[in-house]
């Protein structure tokens, strides 16, 4: 499908137009410890269904069910895994001093149209053998999933990847919201969003819940897809959760949406603000 050695199109340029992510092309099952595996789907199992608790009470949970770990272990984990909770974090990483933080912009605020806010997160998706991570931006209006990617890293590349094209699609939106992750917080990541002239929006530090909407479609696609399904390789959970998003975008009706799709909600929410 791909020719590295193309006369006219780069390796990049083939990967956008099939739409996936260039790091794809390189993937090797990663040497994860049997035990450690286990362990990471369970966590985030029990992430996904507490997501209040942090590595004490996850420790707890998975001493009662007879794995002998520590905290320790269970932060590393996590932190592998790029898991939040949502209560304040006592010890904070410090970010390169070229990072940007900014306020949370949505305490408060009436989300009344398509494109006034959107969000962006990450989320840790197994594998059969190995894992590889979901990057993914939502209109709040709508619940539409606008853009999304996966990659092999935490890099910040996937998310500028994922901003680009969905600024390219639909146009930039008022107000922008993600963590203080150095993902989003790195000027290669802020500057598509500046010169849009967009409000830059950040949670709370440990706060995930200032990012709710996203919260809430991380904990649907897992159990409606992920839990379900053992991938083989990037290749098939790519296809899989591609199909998914569509489906979810086109053909599953939301009880907040009053019964629409979130493609639904997205074009008649545009179409009355354009009248």
């Amino acid at each position: 499908m791909i020719e590295p050695d193309h006369e006219q199109l780069s390796v990049r340029e083939q990967c956008d137009l099939l739409g996936f992510h260039r790091s794809t092309l390189y993937y090797q099952p990663r040497p994860v410890p049997q035990e450690n595996e286990r362990l990471m789907r369970r966590i985030d199992e029990l992430h996904t269904a507490h997501i209040t608790w942090g590595s004490r009470k996850i420790r707890d949970a998975l001493r009662l069910e007879g794995s002998r770990v520590n905290r320790k272990r269970v932060q590393r984990l996590m932190r592998h895994m790029a898991l939040r909770v949502v209560f304040p974090q006592r010890h904070h990483h410090r970010l390169p001093p070229d990072h940007e933080v900014y306020p949370y912009l949505l305490r408060g605020v009436s989300v009344e149209r398509p494109n006034q806010v959107w969000s962006i997160d990450l989320t840790y998706i197994r594998l059969d053998d190995g894992f590889v991570y979901l990057t993914a931006i939502i209109d709040w209006y709508s619940r539409k999933i606008l853009s999304w990617d996966l990659s092999l890293t935490l890099d910040k590349s996937s998310g500028i990847e994922v901003l680009q094209r969905a600024l390219r699609r639909y146009g930039p939106p008022e107000i922008f919201n993600s963590d203080q992750g150095v993902q989003y917080t790195s000027p290669a990541f802020l500057k598509p969003l500046k010169d849009a002239g967009v409000k830059i929006s950040m949670d709370g530090k440990g706060r995930a819940l200032d990012n709710v909407i996203i919260e809430r479609f991380w904990r649907t696609i897992k159990y409606d897809e992920v839990y379900l399904n053992d991938y083989v390789s990037p290749a098939e959970a790519r296809q899989r959760i591609g199909e998914y998003i569509a489906m979810y975008n086109g053909r599953r009706p939301h009880d907040s949406l009053g019964g629409r799709t979130p493609n639904m909600a997205y074009e008649d929410g545009g179409a009355q603000a354009a009248a």
